[in-house]
């Protein structure tokens, strides 16, 4: 975080220019020096792109013709580069927000190559055209390029990460009598040094203003509460991204302004998942919990004959647990427990050696087999295959209910519940004793509802494969 400015600026006034901080160059300076990287990395993406899918078809020319030159692969590759460029800037792959994430070039990519794909596929199929147009290097070229793009993605992200060690935007904050806490690597112009005030009536401070922000993605203004209508007027014309800075809405904990009638409100939630990613999800569990039913059917039905054979009751224990927002639904799993010692509200949680539990619970329990029958939950829509685990209405910690504990708790409720999730894979597994039990898990849910990508669904089920069998699952 860095303060820049002069020892003393005094404010301009009409017909009298003021000059330049000489302060603020350097700060200033870096960020034309990072716009000018960003470009780069701009260009970097593209360029590799363009290789990616000259390779793909090249190579696909050779295996179907044993010519790279074949005029068919060629004539493809020239239609898909048409409309994937074109297609990868609509989908923002080659925003910089995207270019330094390692999964949001590569996912934004390939988004962009189905989307080429399915347009190829149209033209080819409502043009009638077979006999200049190759099936083989199609389908070829196209496995390839899904193949290749994506790994040049990862490798150029984290090329943009190592260039862009804080952080890849430029950030200005003008503070004009109110100090904000602010990130590394954001520019601090201060009002008075710098000769900045909202107002109209003194075209050369605006431009002075203007040739300081030009390179600014986004500008915070920090003022007293008077002067923040007219720093939002000047700020209207200034072509950047501002915002003010407004500490007492933040009790509200505001996502944005939205209208009602001719009445402007603050957004204050949001469900954390676009219609387009909720069905991308939905998709993806029931593909997935389908596939998985040849081999999970017969596994159950040999844990169902363990649970009954080892102690008389039902095989099955369903308990009311807190799902999407916030309404209860009956999960279900194989019971672990012997019928006189359920817990049904689950108020206590289960302990190491927990004399409720039976021997065939014991096992289920630590290799987390119990969970199998929640696979029927994801099937009628109660759950998901990764988002935060459900918790019973009693669960507590330290004795204390988990609600609570946390005012932030039900704000993990925003998305399905799920049979694995990011606090399991990090090993928060197991009784929730202390807050500190219940603070890590929390923390992993939120931070797991503010980045949701099906990239990251793959790879924490990728994960859990490998905690299955864990210290804490008892």
């Amino acid at each position: 975080m860095s303060e820049v400015g002069l020892d003393f600026a005094p404010v301009a006034r009409p017909g009298r220019p003021v000059p330049a901080a000489p302060g603020a160059i350097a700060e200033l300076q870096e960020l034309e020096n990072k716009q000018r990287q960003r470009a780069y990395m701009r260009f970097l993406a593209t360029s590799s792109d363009l290789v990616a899918l000259a390779l793909a078809f090249l190579v696909a020319n050779v295996i179907r013709f044993g010519d790279p030159l074949h005029s068919q692969g060629l004539n493809i590759l020239a239609v898909f580069v048409l409309i994937y460029i074109p297609t990868a800037l609509n989908c923002r792959a080659y925003a910089i927000a995207n270019l330094v994430r390692v999964g949001g070039g590569a996912s934004k990519a390939v988004v962009s190559l189905f989307l080429t794909i399915s347009a190829v596929g149209l033209v080819v199929f409502f043009l009638k055209v077979s006999t200049d147009f190759s099936r083989a290097v199609f389908g070829t070229g196209a496995i390839l390029a899904l193949i290749v793009i994506p790994t040049s993605r990862i490798a150029i992200a984290r090329l943009a990460r190592a260039r862009f060690a804080i952080s890849a935007l430029n950030e200005i904050v003008i503070e004009d009598g109110v100090p904000i806490e602010h990130s590394p690597g954001t520019v601090v112009l201060n009002a008075e040094r710098f000769a900045l005030a909202p107002r109209i009536d003194d075209p050369e401070m605006l431009d002075r203003m203007s040739r300081y922000l030009r390179n600014a993605d986004r500008v915070i203004v920090s003022c007293p509460p008077e002067r923040r209508r007219a720093w939002a007027y000047v700020m209207k014309g200034a072509d950047v991204h501002a915002e003010v800075f407004a500490p007492e809405v933040e009790a509200l904990g505001p996502l944005g302004i939205s209208r009602f009638g001719a009445n402007h409100t603050l957004v204050i939630a949001t469900g954390p998942l676009a219609i387009s990613d909720q069905i991308m999800k939905r998709i993806f569990d029931l593909a997935l919990t389908i596939a998985s039913l040849p081999l999970t059917l017969p596994l159950m039905a040999i844990i169902a004959l363990a649970v009954r054979l080892e102690s008389p009751g039902p095989i099955i224990f369903i308990q009311p647990r807190v799902g999407l927002g916030n309404r209860l639904f009956p999960t279900y799993k194989f019971r672990s427990m012997y019928v006189d010692r359920l817990d049904t509200d689950g108020a206590r949680s289960t302990g190491r050696d927990d004399e409720r539990v039976t021997r065939i619970g014991r096992f289920i329990r630590a290799s987390s087999l119990d969970e199998l029958p929640q696979l029927f939950n994801i099937l009628r829509g109660d759950m998901s295959i990764v988002g935060p685990r459900p918790h019973a209405l009693g669960s507590r910690a330290e004795d204390k209910l988990f609600w609570d504990i946390a005012a932030d708790y039900w704000h993990r409720h925003a998305v399905k519940p799920g049979l694995t999730g990011l606090a399991q894979v990090r090993g928060y597994r197991g009784s929730t004793e202390t807050v500190t039990d219940l603070s890590n898990r929390l923390q992993a849910d939120l931070e797991y509802l503010s980045g949701w990508s099906i990239w990251r669904d793959i790879s924490i089920i990728a994960a859990t494969f490998r905690i299955l069998i864990h210290r804490n699952a008892y």
